[in-house]
């Protein structure tokens, strides 16, 4: 489904926010409904948890779902289907019998964000009316690394997000703040990272993201190009030549390897993160219907574990960029703005899951290229 850019004005936006327990999420929330006057939010908390929004904020703390604050947000408690509290929320706005303009969607520290967001893509009605803004994903300094490697659902709040906020970085030393950044921008390159002191972060750079927008613009973190440019054979030869088997894995491995020895010169821990990224890049144009097949195939196949997929495409015939993005098994493309005449054409394209091999991917999409 395509939606113009006047559509796009006109619908509720909602922002996803996620994080491991404890990084500050509620904190965050906080501060947001008590700090964004004039703005009406409506926060759909997903399971009230023990940390639940603070009974000073309640008009009235009673068992019906929908809770009126004192500042004139709205706050939901979705104990079912969020699909079922999206609508009730819809028709009600429709009815005016509630009113607000954005919706916070506050996820429990131990979810993973893909079904969330896929209630956007698969019904229709939830499509039209609201548009997922960004994933907001809340990173505790402190015990980020720790949480990664024992949290296989933390790891998916990073690979899902489009800003990754890290919090009380007051408690760690630059260096581990630099070590842990790192590691975020393996998992994902494309989200923007910042570390966020809960009493000033800037809000605007929080909600507004568009980073579901097909049009928002692809940044990946030059950090993790620039590493993938390096030439590894040789640390892949040592790393990896006994187990041919896993040469797609040797990229990362070595980017890790390489990097660290460079940059710091203090001891790093080697996290073999089972969510990562890759991007492929090219100057030639791909056969639209070479390529649609692949990409068919691939979300077929790989699809539970492809996080967010998102990219601007060169195609041969046309005119314009196309972009197109996914999340797991869904994905949608339109075309974006012409080429340019002084403009050098390229695909720029970038996929960020759990364990994907990413030589199946990149040969796959070469012999796509006309």
């Amino acid at each position: 489904m395509t939606v113009t850019q006047a559509q796009a004005n006109k619908m509720v936006p909602v922002t996803v926010l996620t994080g491991f327990l404890g990084a500050g999420k509620t904190t965050l929330l906080k501060r947001i409904l008590t700090e964004f006057h004039g703005k009406r939010i409506a926060v759909i908390e997903n399971e009230f948890g023990p940390e639940s929004i603070d009974n000073e904020l309640l008009v009235q703390d009673s068992d019906e779902e929908i809770i009126e604050l004192n500042n004139g947000c709205v706050c939901c408690t979705v104990r079912g289907d969020l699909l079922k509290t999206l609508t009730d929320l819809k028709n009600r706005r429709l009815n005016n019998e509630l009113n607000f303009e954005r919706v916070i969607i506050e996820t429990t520290g131990v979810a993973n964000p893909g079904p969330v967001c896929q209630t956007f893509f698969m019904d229709d009605g939830i499509a039209e009316y609201f548009r997922l803004d960004a994933v907001i994903t809340v990173v505790d300094a402190k015990h980020g690394m720790q949480t990664l490697d024992t949290q296989p659902e933390a790891q998916k709040q990073v690979g899902f997000a489009d800003r990754i906020l890290i919090s009380k970085k007051d408690l760690v030393s630059d260096e581990e703040y630099a070590s842990l950044k790192h590691r975020l921008v393996h998992m994902n390159p494309r989200a923007q990272i910042m570390p966020v002191h809960f009493g000033e972060a800037d809000l605007n750079q929080i909600l507004d993201v568009t980073g579901f927008n097909l049009n928002s613009i692809l940044d990946i973190d030059p950090e993790f190009l620039k590493e993938d440019h390096h030439d590894h054979d040789h640390e892949c030869d040592e790393h990896c030549h006994h187990d041919h088997h896993h040469d797609h894995e040797c990229d990362e491995h070595c980017d890790h390897d390489h990097h660290h020895g460079h940059e710091h010169n203090h001891h790093h821990v080697h996290h073999d993160d089972e969510i990562g990224a890759f991007v492929f890049t090219s100057s030639k144009p791909f056969d639209p219907q070479r390529l649609e097949e692949f990409l068919s195939g691939v979300v077929q196949v790989f699809g539970p574990d492809l996080y967010r997929y998102k990219g601007i495409l060169y195609m041969k015939g046309v005119k314009q960029r196309m972009l197109f993005q996914g999340v797991h098994m869904l994905m949608g493309a339109e075309p974006g703005k012409l080429w340019g005449p002084k403009e050098k054409p390229y695909n720029k394209m970038v996929f960020i899951g759990r364990k994907l091999p990413k030589d199946v991917f990149t040969n796959g999409l070469t012999q796509c290229l006309a």
